[in-house]
Parts: C-alpha cells; sequence; structure tokens
C-alpha cells in the first residue's frame, strides 16, 4: 500500500488520532479505522509467513530430505506430497544448513529478529515505545520459515507476533502516533497474527493482553483494538488457507468428576516440565551467548544438536515419531488425539523431553522461531502419557487419554508462558472443542500457580505496577484515591501558622527559620483570609533590603486554595495552573477556614507513603 491512496489513509488515520490527543477519551472511530488496518495489515503478514513456511517444508525437508511426518487435520500439505525416498542422514545437516542460513540473514539484516519473537515484541512494547524497525517483519518471515522448514524445532508464535507488531509498528510510525498509541497498535498487530495463523481470533486478542506480564494482569487498554484486529486478521488469513480448526479431535467431553483426580495429577506433571523447560531453554541460551563464535554460526551448531536429537529419538521411538521433535511436530498431537494407545507411554516421553532439547537447541542458540508450538507438542505429549497411565489406573472411570492429549496442551504453555486464560481459549479453537473448558481450567490454574516466578518470555514484567509506560497512569490513579485530609494525616500533626496584615518582615523571617512552611496565610482580625506571604516574596524582600517597610499585607499575593475533601491530583493540578509551590487547605464547609497548607513535596511525601503502606499489607 503505497503512493497517493497511502498518503490520504495516513492523513486521515492522523487527523483522527490528534483529534483523540485533544480530547483525552477514547475515540471508538480512531479505534476501529487504526484496528481495521492494523488486522488488514497482520493476516496478509500472516499468508505471506505460512507461505513461505510451507514453500520450505516441502522444497527441504518432503522433496530433498523424503521427510512427511503426519499432519494436522485442518493443515494438509499446501503444495501436495512428493516421492523422494526418506533420507535420514539429511536430517542430521538440514537443521543445521538451516540454522546457518536464518542466522546469516538475522545477523547481517536484523538482529533484534533472532530468538522466539514474541518477547522481542513484549520488550518493544513495555522499553522501546512501541517501536520496531521496518524490516524486521520480512527478515523475521524469512529466517523462521527457513528454520523451521529445515526441521528446527520452533513454532509460528513467536514469528507472527513479531511481524504482525511489527507491521503495526511500522503503520503507526508512518502516522506519527504518540508513544502509547503506537504501543497499542503494536500489541493489536501481534494479537492479529496470533489469531489468523492459529485459526484461533478470540486467543489471539486475549493473549495479546495477558502475555505482557507474568501475573494474572491484563492490559485492558489493547482489548478493543485487539478484538478488531485479530478478527479481522483471521477472517483475512482464512479466506485463503480455510476455516477449519487446525487440529481435528473426537468428541471429548467432560461428564465424570472423578476424572479431575487425573487432570489434577496432570497440572503437577505438565508445571514442573514446564519450570523443567524454562531453565534447560536459559541455560543453553546462556551457553550459546557465551560461545566466541561468530553469530550466525551459533543458530548452525544448535541445528546440528538437534538433527542429532532427533536421529536417536527415531531410533528408539516406535512408527518414527521421534520426529515429532522436529519441526512443529502436530502431526504427534493429531494422532494423539485419536490413536494414544498406539503411540504408548514411552513415545510420548520422548517426544516430549526431545522437544525439550531441540527447541533449546534450535531457539535458545539465536534461531529465529517461536516456543508456543513446540511448547504445545511437549505439553500434549506429557498429557498423552499421564493420560494413559491414569487409564490403566482407574480403569471404570473410562478415561480418554485423547482428552488429557488436548488438555496438556494448554497446561504446559499457562505454566511455562504465564498465559492460563488465553491458551485455554487458543487450544479450544485450535481443535474446535470446547467441551473439556472445565479439566483446562483445574489443570491451567495448578500449572500457573506452581510454576511460580519461572516464565519462557524473560521480557514479561510482574505487572501493570512495573509497566515503565504505566508509570504515570499509576501515579494518577494512587492520587486521585488520596484525598488531601488523608494526606495531612499521614504526614503528621502540624500546626498553621497564620500572620496579621501588620506583621513586619523582621517577624515573618524570624517565623520562616523555625517553621516547616514556606507560604504563611495572611488573615484579618475576622479570620478573613486576605492573601499568603509565599517564600519566594520573602527572599526577594530581604535581598532588597526592605526591612520594617515591607509588612505582610504588602508582600501578601492572592490566595491559592482548595477544599481538604479534594484530592492530591487535585491539588498537583491546582499548583500546576497557579504557578505556586504551596497552597492553603480550607476546612470543609460553609467557613471554610484556613487549617493548613500544602507543598509539592508533601504530596510525594504523603505519595510514597501511602505506596509504602500498601506494599506491606500486600
Amino acid at each position: 500500500m503505497t503512493g497517493p491512496r497511502f498518503s490520504s489513509l495516513a492523513r486521515f488515520l492522523s487527523g483522527l488520532f490528534r483529534g483523540r490527543e485533544r480530547r483525552r477519551a477514547p475515540d471508538l472511530g480512531v479505534v476501529l479505522a487504526a484496528s481495521v488496518v492494523i488486522g488488514l495489515l497482520a493476516g496478509l503478514g500472516s499468508i505471506g509467513f505460512f507461505f513461505l513456511l510451507e514453500l520450505a517444508k516441502y522444497l527441504l525437508l518432503d522433496l530433498l530430505a523424503g521427510w512427511r511426518p503426519p499432519h494436522p487435520v485442518g493443515e494438509p500439505p499446501h503444495f501436495g506430497i512428493g516421492t523422494t525416498p526418506f533420507r535420514p542422514w539429511l536430517l542430521l545437516l538440514l537443521p543445521a544448513l538451516g540454522g546457518l542460513v536464518g542466522g546469516l540473514i538475522v545477523a547481517r539484516f536484523a538482529p533484534e529478529a533472532e530468538g522466539h519473537g514474541t518477547d522481542a515484541a513484549i520488550d518493544a512494547y513495555h522499553h522501546r515505545q512501541g517501536r520496531i524497525r521496518g524490516r524486521v517483519p520480512l527478515v523475521k518471515a524469512v529466517a523462521s520459515a527457513i528454520t523451521i522448514g529445515t526441521g528446527g524445532s520452533a513454532g509460528r508464535e513467536g514469528p507472527i507476533a513479531q511481524i504482525g507488531a511489527g507491521l503495526a509498528s511500522l503503520l503507526a510510525q508512518r502516522l506519527k502516533l504518540a508513544r502509547r498509541d503506537r504501543a497499542v497498535l503494536m500489541a493489536a498487530g501481534l494479537a492479529g497474527g496470533v489469531g489468523a495463523i492459529f485459526h484461533a481470533p478470540l486467543a489471539g486478542a486475549v493473549f495479546a493482553c495477558e502475555v505482557m506480564y507474568r501475573e494474572l494482569d491484563l492490559e485492558h487498554e489493547v482489548l478493543v483494538p485487539s478484538f478488531i484486529s485479530s478478527a479481522v486478521a483471521y477472517s483475512v488469513f482464512s479466506t485463503v488457507f480455510g476455516w477449519d480448526p487446525l487440529f481435528a479431535t473426537p468428541d471429548f467431553g467432560y461428564h465424570e468428576p472423578l476424572h479431575l483426580i487425573g487432570y489434577l495429577v496432570l497440572g503437577v506433571v505438565v508445571a514442573f516440565a514446564a519450570k523443567g523447560f524454562i531453565r534447560l531453554f536459559g541455560l543453553v541460551h546462556g551457553l550459546f551467548a557465551s560461545l566466541l563464535l561468530p553469530r550466525a554460526i551459533k543458530p548452525a551448531l544448535g541445528g546440528l544438536l538437534t538433527g542429532l536429537v532427533a536421529l536417536v529419538a527415531w531410533k528408539l521411538s516406535d512408527k518414527g515419531l521421534g520426529y515429532g521433535v522436529l519441526s512443529s511436530g502436530y502431526g504427534v498431537l493429531q494422532e494423539g488425539f485419536t490413536e494414544p494407545a498406539a503411540i504408548g507411554v514411552t513415545t510420548f516421553l520422548l517426544v516430549a523431553v526431545g522437544k525439550m532439547l531441540t527447541t533449546s537447541f534450535s531457539v535458545g542458540s539465536g534461531g529465529s522461531g517461536g516456543v508456543f508450538g513446540p511448547s504445545v507438542v511437549i505439553g500434549g505429549a506429557l498429557g498423552g502419557a499421564v493420560g494413559l497411565l491414569v487409564d490403566r489406573a482407574l480403569p471404570a472411570a473410562e478415561v480418554h487419554p485423547g482428552a488429557f492429549v488436548m488438555v496438556g496442551m494448554a497446561g504446559f504453555f499457562a505454566a511455562a508462558g504465564h498465559a492460563p486464560v488465553s491458551t485455554i481459549i487458543m487450544v479450544g479453537e485450535m481443535t474446535g472443542n470446547h467441551h473439556l473448558l472445565v479439566p483446562s481450567m483445574l489443570t491451567c490454574v495448578v500449572a500457573y500457580l506452581l510454576v511460580g516466578r519461572d516464565t519462557i518470555f524473560g521480557s514479561q514484567l510482574r505487572g501493570r505496577l512495573e509497566a515503565p509506560a504505566k508509570a504515570g497512569n499509576m501515579m494518577t490513579a494512587v492520587l486521585e484515591r488520596i484525598s488531601v485530609s488523608q494526606a495531612l494525616k499521614t504526614l503528621g500533626e502540624r500546626r498553621l501558622q497564620v500572620v496579621e496584615p501588620s506583621t513586619t518582615l523582621r517577624e515573618l523571617v524570624d517565623l520562616s527559620g523555625h517553621d516547616v512552611q514556606d507560604a504563611f496565610p495572611v488573615l484579618e482580625a475576622n479570620g478573613e483570609l486576605v492573601g499568603v506571604v509565599e517564600g519566594r516574596s520573602l527572599r526577594f524582600a530581604m535581598a532588597e533590603d526592605l526591612g520594617e517597610l515591607a509588612l505582610a499585607a504588602s508582600l501578601a499575593s492572592e490566595p491559592v486554595t482548595l477544599s481538604e475533601g479534594e484530592h492530591l491530583l487535585e491539588a498537583l493540578e491546582l499548583m500546576g495552573r497557579s504557578g505556586r509551590e504551596e497552597v492553603v487547605v480550607l476546612s470543609s464547609g460553609e467557613e471554610g477556614r484556613p487549617i493548613a497548607t500544602l507543598s509539592r513535596s508533601d504530596v510525594v511525601t504523603a505519595y510514597n507513603r501511602r505506596m509504602t503502606a500498601e506494599l506491606d499489607a500486600d
């Protein structure tokens, strides 16, 4: 979209956003217009990335290596199936070659595109004012397609998150939008990309709001734009690649409370497995970061190790399902839904452990790809193993191990990514099955709680209170909750010092040296407030050496007052409008007599003491 049409659109949207800044209130027209455009861009970006990914897999894994693993029912091979005989030795070399080529592209054109892109998008949201360089989406798409298309164990979520976020950031920068709007649109682009490529529009929208923080804290400003963007992106993508869910599942359901015992056990298993995966990933990442090798060589070495793990898994597993440790591995999940007993506990565990290793080597080494896809394969494999064991332990309960595969998919990433709500929705949309919500809720919450602070996304903040972009908003919210009278109590007992109009300069100077006040209300004999002598007026009179000629009546300026019932934010705004450092506080009621003075430093002290008290209470 270039030329006059783009310029007209840019002027239109930019005008809407400028109007929004003037009104200081959300404008649904702005949100709708910008989010629709972001959804279109994210949908087109998803189409381009998925096409590149399918082409790379067809040319390299199918035609060259003759490797044709099972695939999800909702995504049959886009370019058909070749006839090349299987060449296992190429599965040792291809991931290394893909790591090398992808690493060279990333190192040369956009180093920030390495690793799992969701983490980079989170970092851009919190710390880079929603800015992502314009070249990143293209570099990420090509490098990730090569990495995954040569067998690297990585997922689509990271690449498409950075692609969608990058396209949105590019548009926002072109429109010269403010930091806050740029970051919100960037998150909406992330939502659109994830919602489209996983056939999960609702989950994509919630994911963008939830993944920013480790705690159960939603970025609610992002919710409406993300809903619109994800719906549009999903519609654009599905128009080309179909509307079916990614997986087909039997008619799983939840009708037996006894099954919850098994799902509780599954929650514990996936939580500790997620902890292990996070630490393994971090260890591998740290080791590769410390290697004194060129940046592009490290993903090649990681790819070689990935191929070695795949060959070992292939030798040890039945039906060649050890190859679930390569590329997406989604075929293992599809067979796990329908034929879990044919796979067996040993092979399920082999796939889970192997996938942890290959993902750590492929992505942790600096390769380009996501971690959501591998996580759902690991979780699904663990779910299959637990389901088979529960079925043996409770034969009368009529457990379907395939249902445990589906719930395990959600539970593992809910723990590893600290995104339980969106993951429950995501797996339901990916499978087209929403009948396992209750067991999924139990497993995901248990796993999320047990995993603690460990997270696969190092850029996640603990919560909104830690977000740099939210600091001003958070302070504003706290100041609005503290009334002036509460602040005065927090500051402790202070006697208000007032003066008469006839008070001399010398007396005023003496008072200022013995009092915490910097401004002195001037009261008539009847108690009427007629002015206030500020510290700067005293200092000016002293510098001019006015002596006994200066009285409080002549030094006083118009008093700036506020009621003790107003809040501290109003006090700060009043100080800003009037240019005063200290204002006079009046009692509530009709008489409104002066009871104290309040300075900027008093406001800061009251704020700090309130925050300390709230943190101590937590």
